[in-house]
């Protein structure tokens, strides 16, 4: 039996391509997932009640989509946000290549999908949005957020999709309690069973 998992760097598993219908800027349009990916046989719930909060999304600067998987987050702002740049990153390289072959094929320019260490050290961030991996383990997702979230530059907001029943809630605390200097951590909106928590950098 296979021991790949979707944070796998390197996935083991056969490539089984699979095409798939999802909603980017509004519009149905076919995309290329594989096993060894997150949730590789259709749009994940919580990943679509993320997308459907991009209207918050600023219109320039650069945005990331943190553990992009196949592409549906980075997929949807570049499309509705040309004019930005967005980084899609993830561990895993047959996510990154289903990412890239994914914008490509849909024509979107904008997208840079990357493995983390290839994101300038420098670099901040207008918007951060994820469904992260919350099965990494609770040590290993402090360690994510705390890597990624203080990259927001000023005034910047990060969006971040959690099932309920997988600590939504008391991810919501500990947020609070690790940035409690310089950010607002809020819990933004609940669809059925998942809350969408809002991280602002202030300064």
């Amino acid at each position: 039996m296979s021991e790949d998992h979707y944070f796998s760097q390197e996935p083991s598993s056969p490539l089984k391509p699979k095409t798939i219908q999802i909603p980017v800027a509004g519009e149905l349009v076919d995309v290329t997932t594989a096993s060894g990916t997150f949730s590789p046989t259709q749009l994940d719930f919580g990943t679509e009640v993320l997308i459907e909060q991009m209207d918050l999304t600023p219109a320039s600067g650069n945005l990331l989509d943190l553990g992009c998987g196949w592409g549906p987050i980075a997929l949807n702002l570049g499309k509705l946000r040309p004019n930005a740049k967005v980084w899609a990153v993830d561990v895993n390289t047959r996510s990154i290549e289903l990412t890239q072959a994914n914008a490509k094929s849909l024509g979107i320019s904008n997208i840079n999908a990357v493995l983390p260490e290839q994101v300038p050290a420098d670099l901040r961030f207008s918007g951060i949005w994820s469904n992260p991996p919350i099965r990494i383990g609770k040590k290993e997702l402090h360690e994510l957020l705390l890597m990624w979230l203080p990259r927001l530059e000023a005034g910047g907001e990060a969006y971040l999709v959690v099932q309920k029943n997988l600590g939504s809630d008391s991810l919501q605390k500990w947020l609070n309690e690790e940035l409690a200097t310089g950010f607002e951590v809020s819990r933004y909106t609940s669809i059925k069973t998942y809350r969408v928590l809002k991280i602002k950098k202030n300064s």
